[in-house]
């Protein structure tokens, strides 16, 4: 009879430490009082009171807003609240073991799929702390990201909310993308070629557990920026309609116009990088509401830290050009009226920094307002989650971010202020109370 008590005892504890249980518990109830809150859709509210229940937000009112009974109240009033940051466009699983000094691309070729998944945790932390809440990650090998994801949702990981692409597709090619290294981190994953081959990867990709399709229309990466596509029309159409079909969205990855325009053309949710979109595509994209993720720091970050790489100063010139090619390009989309998404393509020790991207969009031609949009209800829209994130209104998730300064007039405010971060109700971040000695 003891054995049976204890055993039931035991059965009891485990079912009120599972996550299944903490979903059937009360849910919480918080009151958070911000001095200033950019709410995302164009408002900013003054004494700010959002009352998050559970993960979702509420309500959110200003003044003397009634706060609930019982609710636990975090003091936000010295800083602006804005919604969590939304990064469009990561590689989390490319992580770098800073002890070691070779080409990081060659180092990250010998450790095993367990291994990145687990030492990629520091990238997910490093982007929480600068207020990241919700990134697209744009490709990994062997489906690592994948097990990040499903890891960070059952609360086993600290980490953005991660939408993820799988190993992406490539046209052809037989053989891994970064060289000879271990097969099993860069494996022959993801090629296909002709229409049907097409169809079929995509089957299997989101068969797999995807969230989405990245497609590589062209060529482009690390130090190569050349431009050549390598999907034809037909292959990215085919892409398209079997992935809207399934319920999913689709990124096309395109360095180059020819590849941009055809993009857009086989209807292309997000359009990645590319620089010299000729006017028509432009247009094109306005109309079919096709949001731009032009990724313009990075290259920056390539052409300070290129000796670490290994790569040549040639190189470095090139990688250099295109960033100032990708300048010019965000510019024309901006003025165009292009939706634009904040992407960092953060790889390696970019993670922490991802989000100097809305400094050079900013320097591009946005205004702070609207590089925080590209950052939130913009990022929303790339993954086709708008009801759900990207803004901090009633209904949302509760992600929320407290910055010092007025990031309206200061972009650098985000990028260097972000003091205290809420993700689905969980504050994961605040520096706002004294260090304790």
């Amino acid at each position: 009879m003891r054995l049976c008590k204890a055993l039931l005892f035991l059965m009891i504890a485990s079912w009120a430490f599972s996550p299944s249980f903490a979903q059937t518990s009360p849910q919480t109830v918080k009151a958070i009082r911000f001095g200033k809150l950019i709410d995302g859709t164009g408002k900013v509210l003054t004494n700010a009171l959002v009352i998050v229940r559970g993960d979702r937000i509420e309500s959110v009112g200003s003044g003397a807003s009634q706060i609930p009974d019982g609710a636990q109240v975090i003091d936000m009033s010295a800083y602006t609240g804005m919604p969590g940051i939304i990064d469009a466009h990561t590689h989390m699983t490319y992580w770098r073991d800073k002890k070691v000094q070779t080409d990081p691309n060659e180092a990250i070729g010998k450790l095993l799929p367990q291994e990145l998944v687990f030492l990629a945790q520091e990238n997910a932390r490093n982007s929480v702390e600068i207020g990241v809440t919700t990134i697209r990650d744009m490709a990994a090998s062997n489906y690592s990201d994948l097990a990040m994801r499903n890891l960070i949702n059952r609360g086993a990981m600290v980490g953005p909310r991660m939408f993820v692409a799988g190993p992406a597709m490539e046209a052809g090619a037989p053989v891994p993308r970064y060289g000879n290294v271990n097969p099993w981190v860069f494996p022959a994953q993801g090629q296909a070629s002709g229409v049907a081959e097409v169809v079929r990867l995509v089957r299997q990709e989101l068969d797999a557990g995807t969230d989405l399709i990245k497609m590589f229309g062209s060529t482009g990466g690390f130090n190569d920026v050349e431009t050549h596509q390598t999907f034809t029309l037909e292959e990215m159409q085919a892409a398209a309609e079997i992935t809207h079909t399934m319920g999913k969205r689709i990124a096309i990855h395109s360095y180059g116009p020819e590849g941009a325009r055809d993009a857009v053309k086989a209807g292309a949710d997000t359009l990645e990088h590319a620089i010299n979109i000729d006017d028509a595509t432009l247009a094109e994209m306005v109309r079919k509401k096709t949001v731009y993720v032009p990724t313009v720091y990075h290259n920056i970050w390539y052409v300070e830290n290129y000796k670490e790489f290994g790569w040549s100063e040639s190189d470095n010139q090139k990688i250099l050009a295109y960033e100032h090619a990708s300048e010019e390009t965000t510019r024309r989309a901006i003025k165009a009226g292009v939706r634009i998404a904040m992407g960092s393509d953060a790889v390696y020790e970019l993670f922490g920094h991802n989000t100097e991207e809305l400094t050079y969009l900013v320097k591009s031609g946005m205004t702070p307002e609207q590089a925080i949009a590209a950052a939130t209800v913009n990022g929303a829209a790339a993954l086709g989650m708008e009801k759900d994130l990207g803004s901090a209104t009633p209904g949302h998730y509760a992600d929320l971010v407290a910055v010092q300064g007025d990031p309206l007039t200061d972009i650098s405010v985000v990028v260097h202020n972000v003091r205290w971060v809420m993700k689905g109700g969980e504050v994961l971040v605040d520096k706002t109370k004294p260090a304790a000695h």
